[in-house]
């Protein structure tokens, strides 16, 4: 056994650690690290909720503060890259407590609030920069942010955000970054054509794979039921209600595909006299942060999330997870039920199976060898489901899901899973967004990004 003071890591950052009560390095952090400090590049494949932000963080922020060097105005030494507004944040959070001790500063910038706050924030300058693509992009077109400068670049969830249409953006960031720089990609799944995508990026990488990319949680009791997709919802309430009865279920979180089937499976939830509410990328960044806090505080016991909102959740406690539908791309399986049975707890995972997904359901066996237990539906399902109250759908109901990407905060259309298309110039209340324009006029490239997308 090894520990973070075997590591060479600055005595700062070992103090951090010890108020955090972090002594022991995760398998991902005891191959990442030695490397990172070499200034190797690297690509590092594990699964969710391994430690996967400090393996990144913490040699970076030790070869940052080992080479002092001035801030310059709109410009940052380490740029992080995230698909989603959550873990961008998530990932911020955690930068700033392991260098609280250093003279480093850590901002984050993501859509869904005003840019001209964000930008005066980097007059300045910053040491590492969390961002997402989308709003990183406008600020680079708005003469905000440079990013000629940039002594460290990492990608995380590399497959979520290659996978998902946002090569276009990335090449067009690799183009500005420096020649000279150390590049560290990092993810849960990695299949064979994104690595090699990826390859583009980074130079003669360290690989590090602590677990096989299709191995899923061990400690997760994986279940399936066959039901029709019209009694889907039925199920799934009448389900959560008896584990909230016998006092089984802490927190729960549903997956839905589209961002409009995660709002009627809060409804039909909420009817029931379950407390949930729904998390994706047409809603507003408020709403997203109030939803996430009572899930946290468990005020709310069930958050019904779309695959690339949830990227951001990182909520101790959750016991179950429940696929309303089930993923298309069996690799999503796997992120999905790492939300449970995290920090050695023991999770549950239940999906419910149409007959239209039993395909999926042999792609996610095949993926992770794993045949998932059968569990028949109750006796007297149709009769008590049918028993349930409906939601009263109300022309409110749907008032956030005008335009937004899913959680997602890139450019083009290209590549997005069907029903995750939107506009995305639109704000919360559903007038034009307001954009901001430095004094001195429009900087370069502001013409080919006159619609703004804040997700």
């Amino acid at each position: 056994m090894s520990y973070f003071s075997d590591l060479g890591l600055a005595e700062p950052i070992l103090r951090a650690l010890a108020t955090k009560g972090y002594t022991d390095p995760t398998p991902i952090q005891r191959q990442a690290i030695p490397a990172l400090m070499e200034g190797r590049d690297l690509l590092g494949i594990a699964q969710t909720g391994t430690g996967k932000t400090a393996a990144f963080s913490l040699p970076s922020l030790h070869r940052l503060a080992a080479n002092p060097v001035a801030r310059k105005p709109a410009s940052c030494r380490m740029l992080v890259l995230s698909p989603t507004r959550e873990l961008a944040a998530q990932i911020a959070d955690n930068m700033r407590g392991y260098a609280k001790n250093l003279n480093l500063m850590v901002d984050c910038v993501f859509g869904g609030v005003p840019m001209p706050k964000q930008a005066r924030r980097l007059v300045g300058g910053t040491d590492v920069l969390v961002a997402t693509p989308g709003r990183m992009l406008d600020l680079i077109d708005n003469r905000a942010l440079t990013l000629s400068r940039v002594e460290i670049f990492v990608l995380d969830e590399a497959d979520q955000m290659m996978d998902l249409g946002f090569i276009h953006a990335l090449k067009r960031v690799a183009a500005m970054l420096p020649a000279k720089r150390q590049s560290l990609f990092f993810s849960a799944t990695m299949p064979k054509s994104i690595e090699d995508l990826g390859r583009q990026f980074i130079q003669n990488p360290v690989k590090v794979e602590v677990a096989p990319q299709a191995t899923t949680a061990e400690r997760v009791e994986q279940y399936v039921t066959f039901v029709n997709q019209a009694e889907k919802q039925g199920l799934l309430s009448l389900r959560i209600r008896a584990l909230i009865a016998d006092k089984t279920l802490d927190r729960s979180l549903v997956f839905s595909r589209t961002k409009h089937g995660a709002d009627r499976i809060a409804r039909h939830l909420s009817a029931a006299g379950i407390e949930a509410r729904a998390i994706h990328g047409n809603k507003s960044q408020a709403q997203r942060t109030a939803a996430l806090e009572a899930f946290r505080q468990g005020s709310c016991p069930v958050l019904v999330a779309t695959d690339i909102a949830a990227r951001g959740i990182d909520v101790a406690g959750v016991s179950h997870v429940f696929n309303f539908e089930l993923p298309n791309v069996a690799e999503q399986y796997v992120h999905r039920i790492g939300r449970t049975a995290r920090a050695g707890a023991d999770g549950v995972a239940i999906s419910l199976c149409a007959p239209d997904e039993k395909a999926y359901l042999r792609d996610i066996e095949k993926l992770t060898g794993v045949k998932l237990a059968p569990i028949p539906l109750p006796a007297d399902f149709q009769a008590e489901a049918a028993r349930l109250p409906k939601p009263v759908h109300k022309a409110s109901d749907d008032d956030d899901n005008r335009g937004g990407r899913n959680g997602q905060d890139r450019r083009g259309g290209r590549g997005q899973p069907q029903g995750q298309r939107g506009g995305g110039d639109r704000a919360a209340d559903g007038q034009p967004k307001r954009h901001f324009v430095p004094r001195g006029g429009p900087g370069v490239g502001q013409h080919r990004n006159k619609v703004r997308r804040a997700v």
